[in-house]
C-alpha cells in the first residue's frame, strides 16, 4: 500500500523516467466487483482510493507497446527460443533438415548443402523458418513440441507464440508430417522412451493446462487493474480530470546492493531501511530494466523497491500487472500479486501452491499439474510483495536447512517470504519486494539483487501534473501560478500523491474564490481542508457551512476516528464487516474515505475487507481522535507523542504504522486548528488548548534531549507544523549545535521546516549535511537561513552545478563565517565561481574545499579575490590532485599576499591560512602613526611550507627566488624532497639574504655526511641560526633560527682582559656571543669523521649544546671530541649517549673532573642504554688562555660537583682506581653510583676513601643488593668518617650517606630499615654506636631481631653516650619481649619513654636519654597498644608498674583490660610526687555508664585533676596530682574500704573530696541518665579549681540538656566552655546567656556545630560584650548569616584580648562578610582566623586585605572555600606580606588564578615563621610552579607543603624537585591528584634522596605507571603512590 508522507527518507536514492497517472477512476478497487465504484461514481465525487494517490505506469516512451501483429510475435518467440532450440537440435541436423522441406522451398534449401558446422547450418534453418510465416512457424513448433522432450519453459514459450489452441487441435495435421519425417537422431531414444499414450496425455494435460492457466491470469489482471477495468470504468460518469495520462517520475536505482550485507555485519543496535548515500553511486534506470537485468538462471533474484508514502507502490505494482498482461514482460508467464496489509490476517501455516492459488487465483481445473508447471518454469515467474512495512508479524525468521523446505510443506508467511527470497522454494524465480524506508529483515540484507527508489516529482514534472490535472479548467494558468510562485506550496507538491492533495484541494478554492485564494500553510491543514472539501462535494449545493457539515455527521465521523486509533493500536489496517459500525460504514464509503476489496484467508469464498484509502488517512483520523476525544487525557496525550527516527530500532513494534502520527499531532497544536477541534469536540476553547500544549510542552522538551540528525529534522517538520513562533524559537534556541545531517536524503520540504527553525532561533548554528544528497532547489531554499554560521557539505555528489546553485544561495546568509565544501566534485571552474561569490560575503572567515577535483586553479585571480575578504582566515584546498606548477603558484602569491600569515602545502595538504580582518590593523597603525609621529613597521610573519613535492636540486634557485621575495617568513618546511646536498647547500648558502625568523626545516633531502658539514658551516655564515637538528638515521635536519627582535637585543660581548699576545683573538669580540644548538645524532659517525666534524666545530665557539648521540665514535671519538673542548668556550651541555665506550672512558671522564674544572655534573651509564652526559658551569675569560678560565658565578661553584655512574659492573679494584680519581676532584659534593653490582668489599673500600672526599656531602648508592653484613658497614661509615650526618639503608638495595660541611659535633641519624639484620649482627652495631657520641636517631625497623636481639640491645643501651630515639618496629617482638622491655624501661635511668604496639603497625620506639639529661629528668612515658596481652602477662606488667615511681603518663590502648584490670592498674599506679596522666582505652569503656566510670576514677590513689571520657573512641583519661606529704589517714581508709558498697550520698562525698582539685572535664558522645546529668551539675560543675568544661556530641532527654545549661551559673571559675555538636538551636541560647554572665573568667567558648543561627548569635553577642577576658570564639558551623554576623561584628570591636575566632561554615553573604572584616581589623591581638567554607566571594576577600595590616599578631588563616577567584586572590595574596608572623595559611579550594599564585609566591620570603602552607583544589599549573616553588625555597620553616587536587604535571615536579634539598625543615608533601607523570616522579625521587627531614611525599591518584611507582617505593619508602 503506497504511504502517504515520509519525512525521513532512507539513504539511497534512485531515478528514472516512470509515469505518474492522474486518477482515471474514483474508486478502482483490486477487486472483480465495482458495485462500490459504480455507487460512489454516480455521485460524481472524486473518491479517493490507492489508484488515486499513487498511480505510477511503468512504461517508459522507450518501451515497446504490446504486441500487434503476428510478426512482432513471432520475431520476440524465435529470439527468446533460439538459442534453446539451436543447443538441442544441433545433434540432429538431418532431422531438422527433412522436417523444414514441407515448409521452405527446395531453392532455399539448396544453399546450405555446403555447410558442415551443425550449429551454424541449424541456425541458419531456424530463420528460414521464422521468414516463412507464422503458419508454417506454428506447425514446425508443433512438431518439435511433440517429437522432442524439451524443458516445459521452452514448450510453453513455443506453444504461447502460436495462439491459444492446443494440441489436439492440431494433432490431425501433425501426424502425416511426423508420418513423412525421421525422427531426429539425437532424440529418437528420448522420443521412444516417452512416446507411451499416458506420457503424451500428461504432458500434452500439463502444457495446456499452464497454457489455459496464463491465459486466466492475464484475463483476471486486467480485470483488475488494466484495461479491461478501465474500460469499464469508463462508462460510468467521471469527473474530467480523471481522464489525464501519465506524468513522469523518477527513479534511482542503486549499483551496490552488496552494502545491505555490510550494513547487516556492523555492530549497531539500529539497521537502515537503505545504504547510506555517500556508501555507492547510483543510476537512473527504466522499471523494465530493473525487471530484465540480467541473473543466474538457478538464482532467484529478489528486486527491492522502496520510497517514501506517497510516491505510488501500490499502483506502481498495479502497473506492472497490468503491462505483464498486456504482453510488454514477455520474460515472464506467470505474475502474482500479493498485498502484506491483507497477508497480515493469515493466522495458519500455507504451502506455496496454497499461498498461489488460494489467496491469488485457483485454476480452473488440474492445480497438480499447472503447480508442477509453475515449478519448472521458476525463472519465468514473477511473484510481487507490496508493503513490506505494513507487515505487522515478525519477519526476522531462522534460515531454513540447506536443502530447503518441500514445496508442499506448510509455513508461516514469514518463513514462505523468507525462502522464496532464499531461493529454498521456486528458485530462479524473480520477487519484487515493495517497502516504505524502514529496516529490513535480516534475511533480506543478503538477498537483494537490485535496489531502487522512487523520488517523485521534480519542479517540471509538478507543472505538467498540475497542467493535466487542470487541463479543461479555465484556471489552469492561475493554478499553475500559484503552485510555482509559492516554496512551501512547490515543496510539497515534490512528492506526488500531495500535488494531487494540493490539487483537489487548490481546485476546489478556485473555483469557488475567483479573485483571492488563500491557501493552507501546512500538511496537516491540508488534510482538514481536503477533509471538508469532500464533505462539501457530497452535500452539494445543499451544504452549509464547517460547522453544520460537521454537525450533521459527528457520530460517524468520531466513529471513523476512533476506528483509525484504535486500528493503528492493535496493528490493524484491514477490517471486516463486523469492526465497523454500520453509519461509520455508510459515511466512509459514500466520501471515498475508506476502500472495499476481497480478503482472501483460505481457499473458501472470500471475505469482504474494508481499508483506509490510505495509511496517512488512518494516522490523520488517529490523531485527531487523540484531540478531540474526552476520553483522552493529558498523561495519555504525552505518551502517544514520540519523534520517527531514520533508522528503525530492531525491537520497534508499538509504531510500526504510524509514519506521520507525531506531525500530524503536531500540527493540530497550531492555533489554526483550534476552532476545528473545537467543533468536533464540542469543547470549549480552553479545552481544547489545554491539549494543544500537552503537545507543544512535549516538543519543547525533546528539543533538550540528545537528538540524532533525523530526529532533528523529524522535530523541525513538527515545529513548522505547529506555526507557532515562540515555540519554534525556544526550539531553535535550545537545537544550537544539533544540526548534523548524515547520509540521507533532503527535500526541500525537509530544508523548509528546517529553515524555519533555525531562522526562529536567536543563536547563529552549524548547519553540516555529511552524505546527504541535498537537491539544488533545496539551496534556494537555504538562502534565506539567517542564522548559519557554519556551512558544511561532504559529499562526492557536490560538483561544479553544484557551487554555482550554492554561490546564488551564499549573499543572502548574512551570518555565514566558515563554508565547507568537501568530498565532491568541483573543479577550478566551480571553484572560481564558488570564490567569486564568497568574496562578496564580507563576514566569512573560512572556506574549506577540500577534496575535489581543483588541479588548475585560476591563481592569481583567485588569491585577488581572497585578497579583498577582510575576515578570512583559512582556505583549505587538500586532496584536490594540485598540480607542482599551481603548488608553487600559489606558493609565490600567497606569500605576496599582504593578509596570509600560513600557506601549508604538505602532499595532498593544501591550507592558506590569513590574518583576518588586515582593515582593522591598518587602521589602528595610523592611530598610531598620529600617536608617536613614528614610523611603525607592522609585524607579518609567513609559514611556508612545500613539503612532499618532490623538489630537486633544479628547483633549488627558484625556492632561493621565493624565499627572497618574502621579507617576513617565520617557519619554512622543505621536508620530504630531493634536494640532495647541493640543493640543500645552495640554500644554506643563500641563508644571509633569507629572512626566516623560527626555522627551516630541509628533514627527509637525502643529505650525506657533506651536506651536514655545510649546514654546520651556517652556525658561522649566519648569525640568526640559533639549532642545528640533524639525524641521517632518522633523515631530520632542522635550523632554527633567533627571531630578528631577539637577535638585535642580544648585548655585545664583553671584552676580554688580555695580553698583547692575544691580539690575534680580538675579532672573535666584534660579534655578539649568541649561544648556538648543535645536535648531530642518529648520524653512523665513525671516529674517522671526527675530524672533519672537528675542524667544522672549532669555528663555531658559540656552541652552547653539543649532542652526539646514537653514533659509533667508541673512545678514540670521545678523546678526539676532548681535545676540541678548550675551543668550545661557551659550552654549557655536552651529550655523547651509545656511543660504544668502554670503561677506559669512564676512567678518563673522571679524571676529567679534574683537568677541566669548569665541569658540572658528569651522569655515565654502561648499561644496554650508554649515557655521557655533561653539563658545564658558565665561563668568561679573562685571557685567551684555556688553563686561565675562571667560574663566571662563585655561588653556583659552591653549590658544587656532581659524579653519576650506573649500570657499570666495577670490581674492588676498578673501585680503588675510581675513587682516587674523584678524590682528586675539586667541589665535588655529590656521587651516585646505581645498579652498578658492587660487593661488600667494593662497598668497603668506597667507604674507606670517606675522609678523602673532602666536599662529598651525598653518597647514593641505588638498586645495588646490600647484604646485612654490608648494611653494618654502612653504618660504621659514621665512625669512619666524622663527617656522615644519616646513613640510610633501606630494603637491602639503597644507600645514601649524607655528609656534612665540617667537622663539629652534630647529631647523626641512622636508618637501616628493611635490611634483614638478625641476631647475628646485634653484637656489631652494639659495638658501632657505643663509639659514636651523637647519635640522635636510630632505626632499625623491618628486620629480624627478634626478643633476644632486643635483648642484647636492651643490655647494651646504657653504653650509648648520647640522647637518642631507637626504632626497632616490625622486628617480631612478642609479649615477653614486650615485658622485658617494660622490666628495662623500670629499671634503666636512660630509657625515659616507650611506644610498642603489637598489631599490624608493629611499633616499638625506645627513647633514650644519656648522661646528666637522664639524672635531670625523672618523668617517663609509656603507652602499650594491642599488645594482646593474657592475664598473666597483664599481672607480670602490673607488678613492673608498681616499682616504677617515676612515670608521668601511662597509655593503655586494647590491651585486654578489662573494668577489674583496670582497678588493679589503678592501685599499681603511683609517683612520689607530681601530675600522672592515665589513659585507657578499652571497647568496655563506650558500654559503660558515666557513673560506673566515676566510680572508678574515686579508686586512684591521688588527686583527679582532669577527667576525659571519649566514648567515640572509647577512651576514660584521668590526670592524678601525688603530693609531697603523706596522705590523709582518711583518704587510706577510703581505699582501703574501696569494695564495700556504700550509698549513694558516700559515693558523691568521695567523688566530691576526690575531685576537689578537678580543673578539666571533658566528655564526648555520653548518653547522660537523669541522675548523672544531676550529679554533674550539683557536684562537678560548682568544684571551684574546674577551669574546662566540655561536653560534646553528648545527648540527653531535653529538660535534661536545659538542666544541664541552667547549672553553668554555677560555674564561676570556668575559662574554657566547649558545648560543640549539641544541636543546641537558638531556644537554648537565652539560658546559655545566664549562664555565660555568671563566668566571669570565661576565655574559650566553643560552640560548634549547632543550630544557634542568626537570633541566636544576636543573643550570644550581646552576652559577649561584657565579656573583655574573651580570647577564643568558635561558632563554626551554625547556620549565621547577615543579621547574626552583623551584631556579632559589632560586639568585636570592643573584643581586645581575642586571639581565635572560628567562624567556618556559615552562611553569610560577600556584604556581611565586609563588615566582619572591618571589626576584626581592631582586633589587634588576632592570632588565629578561621573564616572557611563562607562563600565570602571576591568583596570579602578585597576587605579582608585591606585590614590584614592591622593584623600584625596572626599567625594562622584559614580562608579556604570561599569562592575566591583571581580578583580577591591578587589582593589578599598581595597583603600578606605585612603579616610576617603566619605560621600556617590555608587559601585552598579556591580558584585563585594564575597571577595571584605568582603574587603569593613573590611575598613567600617574608613570611620566615610559616610552617603549614595549603594550596589544595587552586588550579595550579606548571606555568606557576616556577614561581611558588622559588618562594617555598626561601621558607626557612617550611615544614608542610599540600599541593593536592591542582593541575601540577612533570614540569611542576621537577621544579618542586629543585627546590626540597632547599627546604631543611620541609616534613610533608601533599601531591595527591595532579597530573604528575613519570618523569616528574623520577625527579622527585632523585631529589628526596637528598632530603633526610623528609617524613613522606604523598603522589597518590598521579598518572605514575605502576611498575615505576613500585620500583621508587622500594628505593625510598617515603614516597606514597596509593592509599595502601
Amino acid at each position: 500500500m503506497p504511504g502517504m508522507l515520509y519525512l525521513l527518507s532512507a539513504a539511497i536514492q534512485m531515478s528514472t523516467a516512470s509515469s505518474w497517472l492522474v486518477p482515471e477512476c474514483p474508486m478502482g478497487c483490486p477487486c472483480p466487483s465495482q458495485s462500490c465504484c459504480q455507487a460512489l461514481c454516480r455521485q460524481g465525487l472524486p473518491s479517493f482510493h490507492p489508484c488515486d494517490w499513487a498511480q505510477i505506469s511503468v512504461l517508459n516512451s522507450g518501451l515497446r507497446p504490446p504486441f500487434q501483429n503476428e510478426d512482432l510475435d513471432l520475431q520476440a518467440a524465435v529470439a527468446r527460443a533460439r538459442p534453446q532450440l539451436v543447443e538441442l537440435l544441433a545433434h540432429c541436423p538431418d532431422w531438422l533438415l527433412t522436417t523444414s522441406q514441407h515448409f521452405i522451398p527446395e531453392a532455399a534449401l539448396g544453399s546450405l548443402g555446403a555447410i558442415t558446422n551443425p550449429r551454424h547450418k541449424t541456425s541458419l534453418l531456424l530463420e528460414l523458418l521464422e521468414e516463412a510465416g507464422p503458419a508454417a512457424w506454428s506447425h514446425f513448433a508443433q512438431s518439435v513440441c511433440m517429437e522432442c522432450d524439451l524443458p516445459l519453459d521452452l514448450e510453453v514459450l513455443l506453444m504461447s507464440s502460436v495462439g491459444e489452441g492446443n494440441f489436439s487441435q492440431t494433432e490431425e495435421a501433425d501426424t502425416d508430417m511426423r508420418a513423412r519425417s525421421p525422427v531426429p537422431k539425437g532424440s529418437a531414444r528420448r522420443h521412444r522412451c516417452s512416446s507411451s499414450g499416458s506420457d503424451k496425455d500428461a504432458k500434452q494435460q500439463r502444457l495446456d493446462s499452464s497454457v489455459k492457466y496464463q491465459h486466466l491470469l492475464i484475463n483476471s489482471i486486467l480485470q483488475r487493474y488494466g484495461s479491461r477495468r478501465e474500460a469499464g470504468a469508463e462508462e460510468q460518469a467521471q469527473p474530467l480530470p480523471f481522464n489525464q495520462t501519465f506524468v513522469n517520475v523518477v527513479i534511482r536505482q542503486s549499483k551496490a546492493p552488496r552494502l545491505f550485507k555490510e550494513r547487516a555485519e556492523r555492530p549497531r543496535g539500529d539497521v537502515a531501511g537503505a545504504p547510506e548515500p555517500e556508501e555507492c553511486a547510483d543510476t537512473a534506470v527504466k522499471v523494465s530494466d530493473l525487471l530484465c537485468s540480467e541473473a543466474p538462471s538457478h538464482m532467484t533474484k529478489v528486486i527491492f523497491l522502496f520510497g517514501k508514502p506517497g510516491t505510488g507502490k501500490t499502483r506502481l505494482m498495479h502497473r506492472i500487472c497490468q503491462k505483464w498482461a498486456e504482453g510488454v514482460l514477455p520474460q515472464f508467464h506467470f505474475t502474482f500479486l500479493f498485498e502484506f496489509r491483507q497477508l497480515n490476517l493469515l493466522k495458519r501455516k500455507l504451502t506455496l501452491k496454497e499461498l498461489l492459488f488460494d489467496m491469488f487465483l485457483q485454476p480452473e481445473d488440474s492445480p497438480d499439474a499447472v503447480f508442477q508447471g509453475l515449478l519448472e518454469s521458476a525463472q519465468q515467474t514473477l511473484i510481487i510483495f507490496d508493503g513490506l512495512d505494513e507487515f505487522a508479524a515478525n519477519m526476522d525468521v531462522s534460515s531454513s536447512s540447506k536443502g530447503g523446505p518441500a514445496p508442499t510443506c506448510p509455513v508461516s508467511i514469514s518463513q514462505l517470504f523468507a525462502d522464496l527470497c532464499h531461493g529454498k522454494i521456486l528458485p530462479g524465480c524473480t520477487v519484487l519486494v515493495t517497502s516504505r524506508p524502514k529496516r529490513l529483515p535480516g534475511f533480506l540484507l543478503y538477498t537483494v539483487s537490485v535496489l531502487a527508489e522512487i523520488w517523485g516529482f521534480d519542479h517540471e514534472k509538478v507543472e505538467e501534473y498540475v497542467s493535466h490535472y487542470f487541463c479543461q479548467h479555465s484556471c489552469r494558468e492561475q493554478a499553475i501560478a500559484h503552485v510555482k510562485n509559492n516554496t512551501k506550496l512547490l515543496s510539497m507538491c515534490l512528492i506526488p500523491a500531495l500535488c494531487n492533495i494540493v490539487c483537489i484541494c487548490l481546485e476546489y478554492l478556485l473555483l469557488k474564490h475567483q479573485m483571492s485564494v488563500e491557501l493552507p500553510q501546512t500538511m496537516t491543514q491540508f488534510y482538514i481542508k481536503m477533509f471538508l472539501i469532500f464533505l462539501n462535494k457530497q452535500q452539494g449545493d445543499c451544504a452549509g457551512d464547517e460547522e453544520t457539515q460537521l454537525n450533521c455527521n459527528k457520530k460517524a465521523i468520531l466513529g471513523l476516528f476512533d476506528l483509525a486509533l484504535r486500528g493503528l493500536e492493535e496493528k490493524k489496517l484491514v477490517f471486516y464487516v463486523g469492526d465497523i459500525p454500520e453509519d461509520v460504514k455508510e459515511f466512509a464509503l459514500l466520501h471515498g474515505l475508506l476502500t472495499v476489496f476481497e480478503v482472501k484467508t483460505s481457499g473458501t469464498c472470500p471475505e469482504v475487507g474494508y481499508a483506509f484509502v490510505h495509511l496517512s488517512l488512518q494516522e490523520f483520523f488517529a490523531a485527531l481522535c487523540l484531540m478531540v476525544s474526552r476520553r483522552v487525557d493529558k498523561n495519555h496525550l504525552k505518551k502517544k507523542f514520540f519523534l520517527k527516527s531514520k533508522w528503525t530500532s530492531k525491537n520497534e513494534t508499538k509504531t510500526e504504522f504510524m509514519e506521520s502520527f507525531h506531525i500530524f499531532l503536531s500540527g493540530l497544536s497550531s492555533r489554526e486548528c483550534r476552532t476545528f477541534l473545537m467543533l468536533l469536540a464540542e469543547q470549549d476553547e480552553a479545552w481544547v488548548q489545554e491539549k494543544q500544549d500537552v503537545i507543544l510542552q512535549s516538543l519543547k522538551k525533546l528539543a533538550a534531549t540528545h537528538l540524532s540528525g533525523p530526529k532533528v529534522l523529524e522535530l523541525c517538520h513538527c515545529t513548522f507544523e505547529t506555526q507557532n513562533l515562540e515555540v519554534a524559537q525556544h526550539i531553535g534556541n535550545l537545537l544550537n549545535f544539533k544540526y548534523e545531517f548524515k547520509n540521507f536524503r533532503l527535500t526541500m520540504l525537509d530544508m523548509s521546516a528546517l529553515v524555519f527553525v533555525i531562522n526562529s532561533g536567536q543563536d547563529l548554528i552549524c548547519l553540516d549535511f555529511a552524505g546527504c544528497l541535498v537537491d539544488t532547489d533545496c539551496l534556494e531554499v537555504l538562502a534565506g537561513c539567517k542564522n548559519v554560521e557554519h556551512l558544511s557539505f561532504r559529499s562526492r555528489r557536490c560538483g561544479d552545478n553544484f557551487a554555482a546553485a550554492l554561490s546564488k544561495a551564499l549573499q543572502g546568509m548574512g551570518s555565514l563565517k566558515k563554508l565547507e565544501l568537501t568530498g565532491g566534485s568541483i573543479t577550478a571552474e566551480g571553484m572560481t565561481s564558488l570564490v567569486q561569490a564568497a568574496s562578496q560575503c564580507l563576514q566569512l572567515e573560512e572556506i574549506n574545499l577540500q577534496g575535489n577535483r581543483i588541479r588548475d586553479p585560476e591563481v592569481k585571480r583567485v588569491m585577488d579575490l581572497f585578497s579583498k575578504m577582510e575576515k578570512l582566515k583559512k582556505v583549505d584546498l587538500s586532496n584536490n590532485n594540485l598540480s607542482l606548477n599551481a603548488v608553487l603558484s600559489l606558493a609565490k602569491e600567497g606569500i605576496m599576499c599582504q593578509n596570509v600569515t600560513e600557506l601549508c602545502a604538505r602532499g595532498d595538504t593544501m591550507i592558506i591560512y590569513f590574518s583576518g580582518a588586515p582593515g582593522e590593523a591598518e587602521r589602528s597603525l595610523d592611530l598610531k602613526l598620529e600617536e608617536n609621529k613614528e614610523p611603525i613597521i607592522p609585524t607579518r610573519c609567513v609559514n611556508l611550507c612545500l613539503q612532499d613535492h618532490r623538489l630537486s636540486s633544479q628547483h633549488a634557485r627558484m625556492i632561493v627566488d621565493l624565499l627572497q621575495s618574502c621579507p617576513c617568513l617565520s617557519e619554512v618546511d622543505l621536508s620530504g624532497n630531493m634536494l640532495g646536498d647541493e640543493g640543500c647547500s645552495c640554500l644554506v648558502e643563500s641563508l644571509p639574504c633569507i629572512s626566516i625568523s623560527k626555522q627551516l626545516n630541509l628533514s627527509r633531502n637525502r643529505l650525506s655526511v657533506t651536506g651536514i658539514c655545510s649546514l654546520l658551516k651556517s652556525v658561522n655564515s649566519c648569525q640568526k641560526v640559533m639549532e642545528v637538528q640533524v639525524s641521517l638515521c632518522n633523515d631530520t635536519a632542522v635550523l632554527r633560527f633567533r627571531e630578528d627582535r631577539e637577535f638585535a637585543s642580544l648585548p655585545p660581548r664583553e671584552e676580554p682582559v688580555s695580553s698583547t699576545d692575544d691580539q690575534q683573538h680580538e675579532e672573535e669580540n666584534q660579534t655578539p656571543a649568541t649561544s648556538q644548538k648543535i645536535r648531530l645524532t642518529d648520524c653512523n659517525f665513525q671516529a674517522s669523521d671526527l675530524k672533519n666534524l672537528c675542524a667544522v666545530l672549532k669555528e663555531c665557539g658559540h656552541i652552547s649544546e653539543l649532542d652526539l648521540s646514537r653514533n659509533y665514535l667508541g673512545d678514540e671519538g670521545l678523546l678526539q671530541l676532548f681535545q676540541c673542548l678548550p675551543k668550545l668556550k661557551m659550552l654549557h651541555c655536552l651529550k655523547f649517549n651509545n656511543n660504544q665506550i668502554s670503561l677506559d672512558s669512564v676512567f678518563f671522564l673522571a679524571q676529567s673532573l679534574t683537568t677541566l674544572e669548569h665541569i658540572k655534573t658528569m651522569s655515565l651509564s654502561l648499561g644496554l642504554t650508554q649515557v655521557v652526559h655533561l653539563t658545564f658551569w658558565e665561563r668568561v675569560r679573562s685571557t685567551s688562555r684555556w688553563r686561565s678560565v675562571s667560574l663566571a658565578h662563585p655561588k653556583e661553584e659552591a653549590q658544587g660537583r656532581c659524579f653519576r655512574l650506573r649500570d657499570c659492573k666495577v670490581g674492588p679494584e676498578d673501585v680503588t682506581r675510581l675513587c682516587q680519581i674523584l678524590a682528586q676532584c675539586p667541589q665535588l659534593t655529590e656521587i651516585n653510583l646505581s645498579r652498578n653490582s658492587l660487593s661488600d668489599q667494593s662497598i668497603e673500600r668506597l667507604l674507606s676513601f670517606l675522609p678523602s672526599l673532602c666536599d662529598l656531602t651525598l653518597l647514593s648508592i641505588r638498586t645495588n643488593s646490600l647484604s646485612p653484613h654490608c648494611a653494618v658497614l654502612l653504618l660504621n661509615s659514621i665512625n669512619v668518617c666524622e663527617r656522615v650526618r644519616v646513613v640510610e639503608v633501606w630494603s637491602s638495595e639503597n644507600a645514601f650517606l649524607h655528609l656534612g660541611a665540617s667537622m663539629r659535633s652534630q647529631k647523626t641519624s641512622c636508618r637501616l630499615t628493611g635490611c634483614a639484620l638478625g641476631q647475628g649482627q646485634v653484637e656489631e652495631l652494639c659495638s658501632i654506636l657505643e663509639q659514636h657520641g651523637w647519635l640522635a636517631e636510630i632505626d632499625l625497623s623491618r628486620n629480624q631481631l627478634g626478643d633476644e636481639g632486643l635483648r642484647y640491645l636492651l643490655d647494651h643501651l646504657h653504653r650509648v653516650p648520647s640522647s637518642c630515639s631507637l626504632n626497632l618496629s616490625h622486628n617480631g617482638i612478642s609479649q615477653d619481649g614486650v615485658l622485658h622491655l617494660v622490666n628495662a624501661f623500670v629499671t634503666s635511668r636512660n630509657t625515659t619513654e616507650i611506644q610498642v604496639s603489637l598489631c599490624s603497625k608493629a611499633t616499638l620506639i625506645i627513647k633514650l636519654t644519656s648522661g646528666d639529661d637522664a639524672r635531670k629528668g625523672q618523668e617517663k612515658v609509656l603507652r602499650l597498644a594491642e599488645c594482646n596481652f593474657q592475664p598473666e602477662h597483664l599481672e607480670r606488667l602490673f607488678l613492673l608498674l608498681e616499682k616504677c615511681t617515676y612515670l608521668t603518663e601511662y597509655k593503655s590502648s586494647n590491651n585486654n583490660m578489662t573494668v577489674q584490670a583496670a582497678e588493679r592498674l589503678l592501685h599499681s599506679l603511683r609517683r612520689d610526687v607530681g601530675l600522672l596522666k592515665i589513659s585507657i582505652e578499652e571497647p568496655w569503656v563506650c558500654q559503660e555508664r558515666v557513673m560506673n566510670l566515676l566510680e572508678l576514677a574515686v579508686q586512684t590513689s591521688g588527686n583527679v585533676t582532669e577527667i576525659t571520657i571519649c566514648k567515640d573512641k572509647s577512651l576514660f583519661q584521668l590526670v592524678i596530682r601525688f603530693p609531697s606529704c603523706l596522705e590523709k589517714t582518711e583518704s587510706v581508709i577510703s581505699r582501703l574500704s574501696l569494695h564495700k558498697p556504700e550509698i549513694k550520698h558516700s559515693f558523691c562525698q568521695r567523688l566530691r573530696e576526690k575531685c576537689a582539685q578537678l580543673q578539666e572535664l571533658r566528655w564526648s558522645h555520653v548518653e547522660l541518665h537523669e541522675d548523672e546529668a544531676e550529679m554533674l551539675v550539683r557536684i562537678l560543675l560548682p568544684l571551684p579549681e574546674l577551669k574546662t568544661f566540655g561536653l560534646t556530641s553528648s545527648s540527653a532527654a531535653a529538660t535534661g540538656i536545659d538542666y544541664l545549661i541552667s547549672g553553668l551559673q554555677n560555674c564561676q571559675a570556668i575559662e574554657e566552655l566547649n558545648l560543640g555538636y549539641m544541636e543546641l538551636s537558638s531556644a537554648a541560647v537565652p539560658e546559655l546567656v545566664l549562664g555565660l554572665c555568671g563566668m566571669p573568667s570565661l576565655k574559650r567558648l566553643i560552640l560548634n556545630h549547632n543550630s544557634i543561627g542568626n537570633d541566636g548569635c544576636s543573643r550570644l553577642a550581646e552576652a559577649l560584650r561584657k565579656m573583655h577576658n574573651m580570647e577564643e570564639i568558635n561558632l563554626s558551623h551554625n547556620k549565621i548569616g547577615d543579621p547574626g554576623l552583623i551584631n556579632l561584628a559589632a560586639v568585636l570591636l570592643e573584643m581586645q584580648n581575642l586571639k581565635k575566632i572560628n567562624l567556618s561554615g556559615n552562611c553569610p553573604s560577600p556584604a556581611g562578610g565586609e563588615k566582619l572584616m572591618e571589626a576584626l581589623a581592631h582586633c589587634r591581638h588576632i592570632k588565629e582566623l578561621l573564616l572557611s567554607r563562607n562563600g565570602f566571594g571576591d568583596r570579602t576577600a578585597v576587605t579582608l586585605a585591606l585590614c590584614l595590616p592591622r593584623m600584625t599578631n596572626l599567625k594562622i588563616l584559614h580562608f579556604q572555600n570561599n569562592n575566591i577567584g583571581q580578583a580577591g586572590g591578587l589582593e589578599l595574596a598581595r597583603a600578606l606580606v605585612v603579616c610576617e608572623q603566619l605560621e600556617e595559611i590555608s587559601l585552598s579550594e579556591n580558584n585563585l588564578g594564575e597571577q595571584s599564585i605568582h603574587a603569593l609566591s613573590k611575598g613567600l620570603p617574608c613570611f620566615r615563621h610559616l610552617r603549614r602552607m595549603d594550596l589544595k583544589f587552586c588550579g595550579i599549573t606548571d606555568r606557576a610552579s616556577k614561581s611558588l616553588c622559588l618562594g617555598f625555597r626561601q621558607c626557612p620553616s617550611m615544614e608542610e607543603i599540600i599541593l593536592s587536587w591542582n593541575a601540577l604535571g612533570d614540569g611542576g615536579a621537577r621544579e618542586l624537585a629543585i627546590a626540597l634539598p632547599k627546604m631543611e625543615k620541609l616534613k610533608v608533601l601533599d601531591l595527591e591528584k595532579n597530573c604528575v607523570g613519570a618523569c616528574g616522579a623520577t625527579k622527585l625521587a632523585e631529589e628526596l634522596a637528598k632530603c633526610p627531614e623528609i617524613q613522606f611525599l604523598r603522589l597518590w591518584d598521579n598518572p605514575v605507571p605502576k611498575g615505576l611507582a613500585e620500583r621508587l617505593t622500594s628505593q625510598d619508602p617515603r614516597l606514597c603512590f596509593s592509599f595502601s
